[in-house]
């Protein structure tokens, strides 16, 4: 039953093995074992981080295809339901409207893209995606009649999912049972579901040609495999997953910006989770946006608490300022990939490699 679920792609590492666990239980039970509202609000953004990592890390770790478009199309998800649910009212039908329309415009995005653009060379792929992005992006922003421009689109979602739809009187555990509460766990649940089908997709035969032709291109059209297919639909599926977590960030957030899902800063952000999980890995995903999310949400507070237990040493406490976490965070992502080159999840795997002969 587990080999089914997993796609036979196991941890191998027990290590590995417990830090997964680890996460999706820590996940699982956040709102009663992290209480408070930015509590909740990092857990939540670790699920979306979590879809959108693992979509990219399909085109990057399994396909070997480097794209700038990838935030393109989590923007296109996240306005898809803002702009239905602006101008269609808080309600399910205009929340499916939303995600079914942003699929089938991502969709059509994507495989323009793969069609034309995938039969250059890399690193003109690479720019071209860069400029679509960009495009994008300017787009969004000089739109405001539908898009909201600079400001953005704020609106409501179905009273089911709304913070003022209170289940219980009492809170459990300390933590009320309200509409905020259930969206979390409806993103839990489409995360976990999601990461299990990018699983099947990356162990399936297909799965095994894009490894192949990550590996060597040219050997694998040599073969047979028509590479253009295989690398464009890779490119949507892609696409696809990435507008999915672009919806389950604005229904999350119940609001929708350029800077919000089409920054720039978010695909840079992307780049360094998958890094600093292990590109080629779905696992490594979640581990990264983990390390990644709670780094960036927490360390300016970590700062703060060093800044001022160093206050005897001036030097030491303008070194450990809040306004430096940029500096910090930094040079944790340098130490990660000087000690995990190949990601957490690639060092894990090697470690458990290398004893199990020792055992033997």
């Amino acid at each position: 039953m587990l080999n089914r679920i997993l796609s036979n792609d196991f941890p191998r590492s027990l290590v590995l093995a417990l830090v997964l666990a680890a996460v999706l239980l820590g996940l699982a039970f956040a709102p009663f074992l992290f209480p408070g509202v930015k509590a909740l609000s990092v857990a939540a953004k670790i699920l979306i981080f979590i879809v959108l990592v693992a979509s990219f890390d399909l085109l990057l770790g399994y396909t070997g295809i480097v794209s700038f478009a990838h935030t393109m199309f989590f923007g296109i998800g996240a306005y898809g339901v803002a702009i239905a649910s602006t101008a269609l009212g808080p309600t399910w039908t205009a929340l499916g409207t939303g995600v079914a329309v942003a699929l089938g415009l991502s969709l059509l995005l994507s495989l323009v893209i793969g069609l034309f653009s995938l039969r250059v060379r890399a690193i003109f792929f690479a720019m071209i995606t860069l400029a679509v992005a960009a495009a994008f992006q300017t787009l969004a922003s000089q739109l405001s009649e539908i898009t909201g421009g600079e400001d953005g689109l704020t609106f409501k979602l179905p009273a089911l999912l709304s913070p003022g739809t209170v289940f219980r009187e009492e809170p459990l555990l300390g933590v009320s049972l309200d509409g905020r509460l259930l969206t979390y766990y409806g993103l839990f649940v489409l995360t976990v579901v999601l990461m299990l089908a990018l699983l099947r997709v990356v162990n399936s035969p297909f799965g095994r040609v894009l490894q192949a032709i990550r590996e060597n291109e040219f050997r694998a059209e040599a073969i047979g495999y028509r590479v253009v297919v295989y690398r464009t639909t890779s490119a949507v599926l892609s696409a696809l997953f990435a507008t999915l977590a672009g919806a389950m960030l604005a229904i999350w957030l119940r609001y929708n910006g350029p800077d919000t899902s089409l920054s720039f800063e978010i695909m840079m952000d992307v780049l360094l989770i998958v890094v600093i999980g292990g590109m080629g890995t779905i696992y490594g995903s979640a581990i990264g946006a983990v390390i990644f999310v709670v780094a960036q949400s927490y360390l300016q507070d970590l700062l703060r608490l060093a800044s001022e237990a160093a206050a005897a040493v001036p030097l030491l406490a303008a070194l450990l300022s809040p306004d430096r976490w940029l500096l910090w965070l930094g040079l944790l992502f340098v130490l990660s990939v000087y000690y995990f080159p190949t990601g957490v999840v690639g060092r894990l795997r090697e470690r458990a490699l290398r004893q199990r002969p020792a055992r033997a």
